[in-house]
C-alpha cells in the first residue's frame, strides 16, 4: 500500500476522533512485514492530555511488536507529531515517520483561537537522540487541513 494511503487512513482516523469528541488527530503503524496498527486521539473523553492518537500508538505497538519490528516500521500521522509524541516515537524506537499536515500549518490554524502549541518540530526531537528516526513530511493528503476546519474556532 502506498505511503498516501496509508497516511489519508491517518486522516481518517483523524476524522473518527473528531466525530468521537477528540481532537483531529490519527496515525497508523506500518511494520515491514505488513501488520497495521492504528489509533486516533482520545484526549477529551479519556481525559488524559498525554493520549494523542500517536502516543496511544505507542503503547499499543510497543506492547505487541517487538524492538526489531518497531525499528522498521513507519508511523504514518495526520499531523506532524508533537514533541510529546516525539519522544514517545523515539523512546519506542519506530525508525520512520511520515506525516501530512505540517505542524507549521497547524500553528496557522489554531492561532488566534485560545489554543496553544509548543513550537517544536518533530525533526528538531529526532535530530537530538542516539539513533536515527527518519522523518518525511509534510505530505500532501486530501483532507489533512479539512479535517481541522472549525475544529480549533
Amino acid at each position: 500500500m502506498p505511503e498516501t494511503e496509508h497516511l489519508a487512513r491517518a486522516v481518517d482516523l483523524a476524522r473518527a476522533a473528531r466525530e468521537h469528541g477528540n481532537h483531529p488527530f490519527g496515525a497508523v503503524l506500518v511494520t515491514t512485514g505488513g501488520r497495521i496498527l492504528e489509533a486516533e486521539n482520545t484526549v477529551l473523553t479519556s481525559r488524559d492530555v498525554t493520549a494523542h492518537a500517536e502516543t496511544n500508538l505507542v503503547r499499543t505497538a510497543w506492547a505487541a511488536l517487538s524492538p526489531d519490528e518497531l525499528a522498521t516500521s513507519t508511523l504514518y500521522a495526520s499531523t506532524e507529531p508533537c514533541a510529546m509524541c516525539s519522544g514517545a516515537i523515539f523512546w519506542a524506537g519506530i525508525g520512520s515517520v511520515v506525516y501530512a499536515l505540517g505542524s507549521d500549518e497547524l500553528d496557522d490554524l489554531v492561532e488566534g483561537t485560545g489554543e496553544f502549541t509548543l513550537a517544536l518540530h518533530s525533526r528538531e526531537v529526532f535530530e537530538r537522540g542516539g539513533h536515527a528516526t527518519t522523518v518525511r513530511g509534510p505530505v500532501d493528503v486530501a483532507g489533512a487541513r479539512e479535517v481541522h476546519a472549525g475544529f480549533w474556532a
